[in-house]
């Protein structure tokens, strides 16, 4: 029994560790050949968001939206399989859903 509390205890420490890499890695996407540029945290925190001059047309605000909605999309994505990679592992070892 002392074993198994041994153990949970390690892998708690792990995953806090694993959340803590997450909040510090950055991951980037991107949206009309890089036009529109996403950075967020691998926890999910949006920290950026790059707009290139030529993706500015006043006349066309609705295209230059939904670049930033992919852009944002794609960052997210990239979040999600980071967070995936790292979390996967040990959560599954825990018997947690979703992961």
């Amino acid at each position: 029994m002392a074993q198994l509390l041994q153990q949970a205890q390690q892998m708690q420490q792990q995953l806090v560790a694993a959340q803590e890499e997450l909040a510090q890695t950055e991951v980037t996407g991107s949206a009309g050949g890089s036009l529109v540029t996403a950075t967020m945290t691998g926890a999910g925190e949006l920290t950026a968001l790059t707009i290139a001059p030529a993706a500015v047309d006043p006349d066309d605000l609705e295209t230059l939206q939904d670049l930033v909605v992919a852009a944002v999309r794609d960052a997210k994505r990239a979040a999600d399989e980071l967070a995936a990679q790292r979390m996967g592992p040990l959560a599954g070892g825990m018997g947690l859903p979703g992961f």
